[in-house]
């Protein structure tokens, strides 16, 4: 039985090998190599090219997991991505399906959950978690309800908050009266259900409205 060749590529070392003797439990499994960053997974790749699978973090120095797809992605590489992350945001979720990713887990995921997305995707399947399909969901519907919930005016109104300009440093910009941004200022914080500017930049950027 031909086993399933996998690269770990992640920027912790303890986690790297702690991972690596994780998997070495399994007969079926064989981790070829480890390393700490994009690049050195580019270069690994290129002295294996026989590799199944990469279990890929998303922040790591030099060539980020999101770079790490898309090179992957543009290149029609053979190998199968999984993503294992600490961030459970839907943004990260969606963005590493989009870019190619097999499967997406947390770093706190258990080895039997693990074991069997390894050998799911090893067959060519996509494996996504109830957990963390839900989360991609969530942000994929707000994101789309977000696209049509300001008017153009109230976009260019809240960019212009985004980059810390006053009231009337933007009714300046905009050859409007001060009257005017604070009626569309008040009309983006009860469409986004806001209180302040704090809470409108958080949810703003949230739903990749900034």
């Amino acid at each position: 039985m031909s086993k399933i060749k996998v690269i770990i590529a992640d920027d912790h070392e303890l986690f790297r090998n702690g991972l690596k003797e994780l998997l070495m439990k399994h007969d079926d499994i064989e981790v070829v190599a480890t390393v700490g960053d994009g690049l050195a997974f580019m270069e690994a790749l290129n002295e294996n090219n026989d590799i199944d699978i990469v279990l890929l973090d998303i922040t790591m120095p030099n060539m980020d997991g999101f770079e790490v797809l898309n090179e992957l992605k543009s290149t029609k590489a053979f190998i199968k991505p999984i993503v294992i992350s600490m961030h459970d945001d839907g943004n990260y979720i969606a963005k590493c399906a989009k870019s190619g990713a097999y499967s997406y887990l947390l770093k706190n995921t258990d080895e039997d959950e693990l074991i069997k997305v390894v050998r799911i995707v090893n067959q060519g399947k996509k494996y996504f978690s109830p957990k963390i399909s839900e989360k991609m969901i969530n942000f994929m519907s707000d994101q789309r309800v977000s696209e049509n919930i300001l008017s153009n005016k109230e976009r260019e109104v809240l960019s212009l908050i985004s980059q810390g300009l006053t009231t009337k440093e933007i009714a300046t910009k905009l050859f409007v009266s001060t009257r005017t941004i604070e009626t569309h200022r008040a009309n983006i914080l009860k469409k986004l259900d806001v209180k302040n500017t704090a809470e409108l930049i958080k949810k703003a950027a949230q739903i990749n409205l900034i």
